[in-house]
């Protein structure tokens, strides 16, 4: 791809990596430039390997590579784990002082910047500044103008008043400054700006930004890794809007506070990861029994029990799918790239109120923590559409009334979807309960009206089959021989990875499915095909299960669950491994 440079920071938990790439990404992006991020840190304050990477281009970027073009390593562990994605012409810069490159056995051509980060940073006012000092040698290095850095350093510490602006500013050009007289090399990167305005924004701000366009007024949340960015973007947002954001004791608290304000009329939500789904599980079942549309978001990490909480996984499906004591009505939506995060929650506002079901958006740490660069136009407020369903004002409520003035919010419809009113609308007052219940929402056990609610909950799902597109997003050469099937984050790792295989002259087909129940019938698709390939960060393969419950037919499989995401050359030679293909792809 021209113009692609590939940068990553690298040092210690605690030691502002996470900060520094988000500056670097964002003075890329006011730059006009396409950005996409990852982050690999640890399950600890301070202390443990962190790094934050970044890939820029001015054309789209979907995806990491395994390739650094130039690494600021703030310490010896940085070079050791990053040495074997560095090239000819790669540069490392570091403080001599603290890293020893001659331990390092490094690539031919590979170019060791040794710049004095802490006592540069000391003369700029202090040693907290040296990874600031760094970026200003890395704008050197890519020939990146320093003035867009300066902008991004206005925005990180604008509220921290002038004089720190001015010292950080002071400190990245002594870092610029340091390497243009100190080092005469002549360094292969150019990096070009452009015109363009974009936007930078991660997969869990996307989420907490779609449910302020839904019209959520309400989130409760218990902090956990890696969703609490949710609640961290609604705070303060959602109450511009009159919404109210609780940070609660535990997941059973949000949960239970979602529910009571979706019960009161209230679009609603909460966010969490795996551990904390386990713990919402009964009260889930609370939800779909008494027919509240309520939004939980599962943003999945590695597992099980604790297991890597900065780590990704697509561990969580069959809980999503299956979870719960009975047998619970419900709908899986998993957004497939970080705009979608947005998209995708909207509909599930929409599923939620207009089938009285609970909702899972499952997304993942690959997408929560990944920032990207999209245009303004991506997001287009206007065209947002909500959809209350059946909710009944008192001009209607006649309508819904027995033979007892009684209203009915559990009245067995054809479709399943019975009305559903507000608190306070005349005529409307009824009960519900987590018992089996009748139309009337009281208690009972008798047999008749038991099949009759289950089939009527049931109900609204096959009716949601039928009203609404389940369908998938298609990529590559439709008339392929290869299919490639995936869900979640892989998206862009696979599209990126379809053009490594395009320069080996494999063709492949790929199907990226964002509903997982209900999902579209992929049975042609497959039987279409001659080699099916299930792409999926987990071990056992959850999503090539359920396809291949739903087509009786045996698929290949690609599983990663090492913690790390997909990288897009990786994929195109595991897509080449598994064909037995003898063609060497391009990296």
């Amino acid at each position: 791809m021209p113009d692609d440079l590939n940068w990553a920071i690298g040092g210690e938990a605690g030691d502002g990596i996470n900060s520094t790439g988000k500056i670097f990404a964002q003075a890329l992006s006011r730059a006009g430039r396409q950005v996409f991020t990852s982050k690999d840190f640890a399950s600890r304050i301070r202390g443990g390997y962190t790094a934050y990477k970044v890939r820029s281009s001015t054309e789209r970027v979907e995806s990491v590579v395994d390739r650094l073009d130039v690494l600021i390593a703030l310490t010896q562990r940085t070079v050791e784990e990053n040495m074997d994605e560095l090239h000819e012409g790669s540069v490392i810069i570091y403080d001599g002082e603290r890293t020893m490159m001659e331990d390092f056995e490094a690539p031919e051509g590979m170019i060791d910047l040794a710049v004095p980060l802490k006592s540069l940073a000391e003369d700029a006012g202090g040693a907290i500044m040296q990874n600031i000092v760094a970026l200003g040698a890395a704008c050197e290095v890519a020939n990146f103008p320093i003035d867009n850095l300066d902008e991004a350093l206005e925005k990180r510490f604008g509220d921290k008043g002038q004089s720190i602006i001015d010292n950080n500013q002071d400190a990245a050009r002594l870092g610029e400054e340091y390497v243009q007289e100190e080092y005469d090399e002549e360094f292969s990167y150019d990096i070009e700006t452009t015109d363009n305005d974009y936007v930078l924004l991660n997969g869990d701000e996307a989420i907490g930004m779609g449910a302020i366009a839904a019209g959520c007024r309400f989130y409760s949340g218990y902090p956990i890794t890696p969703a609490t960015d949710v609640m961290e973007y609604l705070k303060g947002r959602l109450e511009r809007y009159g919404g109210h954001v609780m940070q609660t004791e535990d997941e059973l608290s949000a949960i239970n506070m979602a529910l009571g304000a979706a019960r009161a009329g209230a679009r609603a939500m909460t966010a969490t990861s795996g551990p904390g789904i386990d713990l919402m599980a009964e009260t889930f079942g609370l939800v779909a029994q008494s027919e509240t549309p309520l939004v939980i978001c599962d943003v999945m990490r590695s597992g099980p029990s604790t297991g890597m909480p900065t780590k990704q996984e697509q561990g969580d499906l069959n809980m999503t799918l299956f979870g719960g004591h009975g047998e619970i009505p419900r709908f899986v939506v998993a957004p497939t790239t970080v705009s979608e995060c947005f998209h995708k929650t909207i509909e599930a506002f929409n599923y939620a109120e207009k089938y009285q079901t609970p909702v899972y958006l499952v997304s993942d740490l690959a997408l929560a923590v990944t920032e990207q660069t999209f245009a303004p136009e991506e997001f287009d407020m206007d065209a947002v559409e909500i959809d209350r369903g059946k909710l009944v004002g008192e001009d209607e409520i006649d309508t819904w009334l027995n033979d007892s003035d009684q209203f009915q919010p559990h009245f067995p419809a054809a479709d399943g979807i019975s009305p559903r009113t507000l608190p306070g609308t005349s005529g409307g007052a009824h009960m519900t309960t987590g018992l089996e219940h009748d139309e009337l929402g009281r208690r009972t056990e008798e047999q008749e009206v038991r099949i009759e609610q289950v089939d009527k909950r049931n109900q609204k799902v096959e009716t949601a089959k039928e009203e609404e597109e389940w369908d998938y997003r298609e990529f590559g050469d439709p008339d392929a021989d290869t299919l490639v099937l995936s869900w979640g984050s892989n998206e862009g790792a696979m599209r990126e990875a379809i053009g490594f295989l395009d320069e080996a002259d494999i063709s492949v087909r790929f199907i990226s499915v964002p509903y997982l129940f209900p999902r579209p019938d992929l049975t042609e698709e497959i039987e279409a095909a001659d080699d099916a390939i299930v792409v999926e960060c987990n071990a056992t393969g959850q999503f090539a299960d359920v396809i291949e419950h739903d087509t009786l037919t045996r698929l290949k499989r690609i599983n990663k669950y090492n913690g790390v995401r997909f990288k897009a050359d990786e994929l195109a030679e595991r897509i080449t491994d598994e064909l037995d293909t003898p063609q060497e792809v391009p990296t």
